[in-house]
């Protein structure tokens, strides 16, 4: 009886010193960055970013709850909650509830909370915005202009000095409307861009979409616009399904290749062919030279 109440004695002290060595476990620093993105003037959003320094180099933490909040961490300005993906990135769209609210005032404040987890302490971060939006204008010769605007004092006014961006949106990315890839706003809010890119594909209408942006401005975050505008090649999609290509689907491969894969297939066989009747040959002399 004795010998039982001591292994139960020992397994009760080194479960209890298991729990005190996790508890005293230090935990790593996250590091949550926030940033406003108005897209097209009409879509808003938030993205979140969750990442931590483990050996001096900064990695990625997905799986992060997060909750964002229009102000203060309060039931009534709660925007949404998301979880962080592989890139560590949350992203959470502004409702269309919170409108009152928003238009009660030119600059806000926005912030995002993360949970409390085994491995990292609760943490928070904000970002600081004023209301902003851009307008495109196209002339003659390709000429695009793109004003900043902020809203104050109840009306949209001109802002000097903001950087922006003019391309061309793409596929991959955005490719720049000619050699200059940044502008920066006059007294009028205005910067003017000349279109160098010919012959650039477009829609089967030959349609481009212009877009004037910022990135990461420290007043009014990332906004852009788009307009869409008549300046590319028109592009007009020919099916090559039932035509003998390199990358047709099964059965119509150009005729070059299958005879050289079959002539392969030929050769091969032969010489195998040829090696058994040499070697049945062989077998027969040694048969009759016995």
């Amino acid at each position: 009886m004795r010998k039982y109440n001591y292994i139960l004695l020992i397994t009760i002290l080194v479960g209890l010193a298991g729990h005190v060595s996790y508890s005293q476990t230090p935990k790593n620093d996250l590091n949550l960055s926030l940033g406003y993105y108005n897209d097209n003037n009409h879509f808003q959003y938030l993205k979140a970013n969750a990442k931590t320094k483990i050996d001096r180099k900064f990695q990625m933490v997905p799986g992060i709850s997060l909750t964002f909040y229009l102000g203060s961490e309060s039931p009534e300005n709660l925007l949404g909650r998301a979880i962080s993906d592989d890139k560590g990135d949350a992203v959470v769209f502004i409702p269309a509830s919170i409108k009152a609210a928003w238009d009660k005032s030119a600059k806000h404040s926005f912030t995002v909370v993360s949970a409390n987890t085994p491995l990292y302490d609760q943490t928070k971060a904000t970002a600081d915005v004023t209301r902003a939006k851009i307008k495109i204008d196209t002339g003659e010769d390709r000429k695009i202009t793109a004003t900043f605007l902020e809203w104050k004092d109840s009306a949209w006014v001109p802002v000097k000095g903001v950087d922006m961006k003019i391309a061309v949106r793409r596929l991959d990315a955005d490719l720049n409307v000619n050699e200059t890839a940044t502008y920066t706003t006059d007294s009028l809010g205005n910067v003017s861009a000349d279109f160098k890119r010919d012959s650039l594909p477009g829609d089967e209408k030959g349609n481009l979409i212009l877009v004037a942006k910022t990135e990461d401005n420290e007043t009014y975050g990332s906004v852009s616009s788009q307009k869409a505008v008549p300046w590319g090649t028109a592009f007009k999609y020919v099916s090559h399904f039932d035509k003998r290509t390199l990358f047709a689907r099964r059965g119509r491969s150009p005729i070059w290749l299958e005879l050289m894969a079959y002539g392969i297939i030929v050769a091969v066989w032969g010489v195998l062919f040829y090696l058994v009747m040499q070697i049945r040959k062989l077998k027969e002399l040694g048969v009759s030279g016995a």
